[in-house]
């Protein structure tokens, strides 16, 4: 029976990290008993982040609804609980980037969200 030599099967396997692990710092780029291990822990951290960043990017957004209401005197649940008694259904992602890049749009959806809320509490009285 002839012997099995597995030199490329290794090698295929090390290549596979070591390119995994590319731009990583000291041994943890070359070394293959060390950039396994760092490869295993950031693709750990990937699957946690893909769902943090979500998140993130939501309360981002939210600070900047927030910032661009409070400006004009409106608190961010208000003008939220505004918008949706006015039917305008723009999510908070849009309403971030039009409160940055486009504040006349913003005002006028903010105008449209106090004036809701005035006849609310118009009713309620």
């Amino acid at each position: 029976m002839s012997r099995v030599k597995r030199g490329v099967t290794t090698k295929a396997r090390h290549k596979k990290i070591i390119k995994l692990a590319k731009g990583y710092r000291g041994r943890a780029k070359n070394c293959f008993r060390v950039a396994i291990q760092r490869v295993e822990k950031g693709l750990q951290y990937a699957y946690r982040d893909r769902r943090t960043k979500k998140r993130d990017f939501r309360a981002l957004w939210i600070q900047r609804i927030n910032a661009a209401t409070r400006a004009h005197g409106l608190a961010y649940s208000q003008f939220i609980k505004g918008i949706k008694l006015a039917g305008i259904t723009l999510n908070r992602k849009m309403l971030s980037e039009l409160a940055i890049h486009n504040a006349d749009a913003f005002n006028q959806i903010l105008n449209k969200a106090q004036e809701a809320l005035k006849k609310e509490a118009a009713k309620s009285v």
